[in-house]
């Protein structure tokens, strides 16, 4: 049974001792070398007026985490961020979590696993098979959604360092989904990944995909780099080649973990978004200045 409890954004919280070895072995943080890094990352910001973001500690860490403390890349990171939302525009334009609450609440499409990974990460499941209904939410609900929930967990310190996995389930894909997954989407879902993610994005799991799938895939591989390419893990019905990233212990029996079935969905994750509205508020204002 789950809890409200099982659902919130963990903000404001202080790194776990063992959260900070992996932030000083892997981003080279340490207490001199964050400050210097948020005073120099402000100061960029005041010579670059054409694009705004809010200076609190808080925004600045979210792009400078994922660059390892070093503040030019943070900038190119928020630049890169800026021209996706401005590229976007049509779909991330004030976008806010009432806009799509209907998509949160009645369909089963995305769904955040309760608690993190045996490695204390965030895993995202994406349930783009049999569940998923294109003619009632379109790929391009899909992406909104997956844009939502990052700005929430953006603001999670544990997953700034640990970062995030997400599963991609096909079961039952057919060919209306197939169809769904368009080439526009798939264009823009990775060029947000690869380019303006400020999340560490670990991995990703393709999970229960059919014959099917090998259409979709056309689409996907020409666009992906090398990084990512080495982030993508393939592994059909054989839950014990996911078990090999992800312990059964932490993972639900759906993916024959331990864990109880999975009896939550994006319904018991909306209010919890909901609850960030001026954070997703004030990201909304970021990006380029626009020109009068």
């Amino acid at each position: 049974m789950s809890s409200p409890s099982d659902f919130r954004i963990e903000r404001n919280v202080e790194l776990s001792e063992e959260t900070k070895e992996i932030a000083e072995r892997e981003l080279r943080e340490t207490p001199e070398r964050v400050r210097e890094a948020l005073e120099r990352l402000r100061e960029l910001l005041k010579e670059n007026k054409d694009i705004y973001f809010g200076d609190e500690d808080e925004i600045l860490t979210i792009f400078l985490r994922p660059c390892k403390w070093y503040p030019e890349s943070a900038l190119a990171l928020m630049r890169r961020a800026a021209d996706f939302k401005r590229d976007n525009a049509s779909l991330l334009d004030g976008l806010l979590p009432e806009h799509e609450k209907e998509a949160f609440l009645e369909h089963k499409v995305v769904n955040v696993m309760k608690g993190r990974d045996d490695k204390g990460r965030r895993v995202l499941i994406v349930n783009v098979g049999g569940s998923w209904n294109p003619k009632k939410v379109t790929a391009d609900q899909l992406f909104r959604l997956f844009y939502l929930i990052h700005e929430a967990a953006m603001l999670e310190p544990e997953s700034q360092v640990r970062g995030t996995v997400v599963i991609m389930d096909f079961h039952k894909m057919g060919m209306s989904q197939t169809m769904g997954l368009t080439p526009a989407f798939s264009k823009r879902l990775l060029t947000f990944i690869q380019d303006a993610l400020p999340l560490r994005l670990k991995e990703v799991h393709f999970v229960k995909e059919p014959m099917i799938f090998n259409m979709v895939w056309k689409l996907f591989k020409p666009l992906i780099r090398e990084k990512l390419k080495g982030r993508i893990f393939f592994h059909g019905s054989n839950m014990s080649s996911l078990h090999k990233h992800l312990a059964p212990s932490h993972l639900p029996a759906d993916y024959d973990g331990v864990l109880g079935p999975i009896d939550y969905s994006g319904a018991d994750w909306y209010p919890v978004v909901n609850e960030v509205l001026p954070h997703i508020q004030n990201w909304n204002s970021y990006g380029y200045v626009k020109k009068e």
